[in-house]
């Protein structure tokens, strides 16, 4: 134990203060930073200082609508617009207006025919409007549009539950007398934001399993290719070399996370962030404590499991130029996993990711979408993860019997038959 705890220190450290540790975990909370900032840096570089803009309105030819139009921006709260009068349709007039600052653009309405809503039109310096204008000043149109051609036999109600968008809300039957009611707010932003979280721990935990795992079998090639291995074994087992290396590249790849986490936490306390949270009715405190102490859990087995194959792998290959196709099946049986759970998000509870939940390969991830977003029994958590537990053994058992041959097997990659012949030789 005491050689293998020198083992998991000089693995940690010596990974830690490699170039390419930092450079790309610093890349990559650069990378994560800018995607929680989007929104903001979209805002700043489209020149929208957050102010309501100002939206000249021209009476000239439609006074009736253009005044409709204007009491009902003015009813309105929290709108991201307010309107300027303009008696007549002077462009010059207007287009001053626009370059001097005193308004963003102005709507203008077409004569149009005898009964018809007229086209409307709206001038400014830009190419185009910003998204969340265009959606407000549309709403407000077909408010007054409705107004016009109904021409007063509705109510101000009446128009407003007209132009009320229908909303199908999709309600699970329950058992009982609480059948059918319907799903409050908060346990709709729960849902919201347990969904944020599960997604970004799918992509998280792949890129740390990748990462590590092929610094495993990297670290293990460049030993053996450099022959520092003959060495190496003298002192330490091999045995004790494989669990730490793969310990050691825990900690490493549970530094990141750590990182991350708080590069995330950073970016989503900043002012402008917290506003857009409120916005979507996003509140942080609603993350489900059972989704991070779980899915931390399932990480950690799913980690042991594929990092043993990483290292048994990284023992067989003699070259490093050969390493990136010797890894290839669990490369590929790693991106099988994470597109398994990234496109059942949205479906937590669909029949391949029950079946996915005994598969030790894929229910880290599975299970993580299902305990997040679906509903499970105790019962499948137990069962996946005495799973999951039992493959860790017998893949280990496996990949240390692998280890212990490998790393000495010189030349070309050895056959099945070859290794099993050479694994016999060795008890563990």
């Amino acid at each position: 134990m005491n050689k293998m705890s020198t083992v998991i220190g000089f693995t940690f450290i010596n990974k830690v203060k490699t170039k390419s540790f930092i450079v790309t975990t610093l890349i990559l909370a650069i990378l994560v930073s800018i995607g929680l900032n989007l929104p903001y840096f979209i805002d700043k570089f489209t020149g929208d200082d957050g102010a309501p803009a100002q939206i000249g309105l021209v009476y000239g030819n439609q006074p009736e609508i253009v005044e409709s139009l204007k009491n009902f921006g003015e009813k309105q709260t929290g709108n991201t617009y307010s309107f300027v009068k303009y008696d007549a349709a002077d462009e010059a007039t207007l287009k001053k207006d626009i370059e001097d600052g005193k308004i963003d653009g102005y709507l203008s309405f077409n004569q149009g025919t005898e009964g018809a809503f007229p086209e409307v039109s709206y001038i400014s310096n830009k190419d185009s409007m910003n998204a969340s204008l265009a959606a407000s000043l549309q709403a407000a149109l077909q408010s007054v549009k409705t107004q016009y051609i109904t021409k007063g036999s509705l109510t101000a109600e009446q128009v407003a539950e007209i132009n009320m968008p229908v909303h199908i809300e999709t309600i699970k039957a329950q058992a009982g007398e609480q059948g059918a009611a319907g799903t409050d707010e908060g346990e709709k932003a729960t849902n919201t934001i347990n969904y944020i979280v599960v997604y970004l721990l799918i992509i998280l935990f792949f890129m740390t399993n990748m990462m590590t795992g092929n610094m495993i079998a990297a670290e293990v090639t460049a030993e053996k290719s450099s022959r520092i291995m003959e060495i190496l074994i003298t002192s330490v087992s091999p045995l004790a070399q494989m669990f730490g290396k793969i310990i050691g590249m825990f900690f490493v790849g549970l530094i990141q996370i750590v990182i991350f986490g708080v590069v995330v936490a950073v970016n989503i306390s900043l002012p402008h962030n917290s506003g857009i949270l409120t916005e979507f009715n996003l509140d942080i405190s609603q993350i489900s404590v059972q989704v991070l102490v779980l899915g931390l859990v399932f990480y950690i087995l799913g980690y042991f499991l594929y990092a043993t194959l990483f290292a048994a792998i990284g023992s067989l290959v003699s070259r490093t130029e050969e390493l990136g196709q010797a890894i290839m099946p669990i490369t590929m049986l790693s991106l099988a996993t994470f597109y398994v759970g990234i496109f059942s998000i949205s479906t937590p509870n669909s029949m391949l990711l029950k079946v996915c939940t005994y598969i030790p390969f894929v229910s880290p991830v599975s299970m993580l979408v299902r305990i997040g977003l679906g509903d499970i029994a105790i019962w499948e958590i137990a069962a996946s993860l005495a799973i999951l537990a039992v493959s860790i053994l017998l893949f280990g058992w496996l990949s240390a019997k692998i280890y212990r041959t490998g790393v000495l097997l010189y030349g070309k990659r050895p056959s099945f038959k070859e290794l099993r012949k050479a694994m016999k030789a060795y008890k563990i």
